[in-house]
This record gives C-alpha cells, sequence and structure tokens, in this order.
C-alpha cells in the first residue's frame, strides 16, 4: 500500500507564500494523477489542482495564476507552489495519488492557515 506524507503547511499573512510537497513511501511506477484536495471548516473538500503522469495540470478557478503544481518522477514528489495566499485559502490540504490498478491513495493532510 502506497503511503503519502505531505508537509509544507504552516501560517502565512496574506500575500505571502507556501510550498507543499508529497512524497510516496515507494517508487510509483504506473500513475494516473498525483495531486492536492483541500477541505476548509465546513465545507466540502475540493480539488485544488492535479498533475497528469504525462505532466498535463488542471487547477481549482479560485487559484488560477496563484498555485503551480508541479511532480519529480524519480521521486514520486509532488509539490504545490501556493503565492499570493488569501484568507479564503486557509484549509487542511490533502495530497492524493491515482495509481493504475491500485486505486486512489490519500495523504493525512497539512493545515495551511492564512491570516488577514
Amino acid at each position: 500500500q502506497v503511503q503519502l506524507v505531505e508537509s509544507g503547511g504552516g501560517l502565512v499573512q496574506a500575500g505571502g507564500s507556501l510550498r507543499l510537497s508529497c512524497a510516496a513511501s515507494e517508487r510509483i511506477f504506473r500513475l494516473n494523477a498525483m495531486g492536492w484536495y483541500r477541505q476548509a471548516p465546513g465545507k466540502q473538500r475540493e480539488l485544488v489542482a492535479g498533475i497528469t503522469s504525462g505532466g498535463s495540470t488542471n487547477y481549482a478557478d479560485s487559484v488560477k495564476g496563484r498555485f503551480t503544481i508541479s511532480k519529480d518522477n524519480a521521486k514520486s514528489t509532488v509539490y504545490l507552489q501556493m503565492n499570493s495566499l488569501k484568507p479564503e485559502d486557509t484549509a487542511v490540504y490533502y495530497c492524493y495519488a491515482d495509481v493504475v490498478r491500485s486505486g486512489t491513495f490519500w495523504g493525512q493532510g497539512t493545515q495551511v492557515t492564512v491570516s488577514s
């Protein structure tokens, strides 16, 4: 079973930046996609950004132009660079990995708090 470990969350002022990382416990040789969801208190979990094995990316409209997703295939690691953070970006961010014939795996979540 693939384990995902997130890091990089924390407290930042509005307008600041954070970089999230998500490392898989083992090499992922057959990967459909990796990415990030987030869940704010009282709200549903929403997709923030995803990246496919071929490098195609997609973003939530609310983060386009501010967040950038990237990956390092050799390290089975995905990154989320978050710039121009807003208080409404405050949430627990969850990494996911969609692995061929194995299903979807989730990280434990990392808290991002943006103060106004």
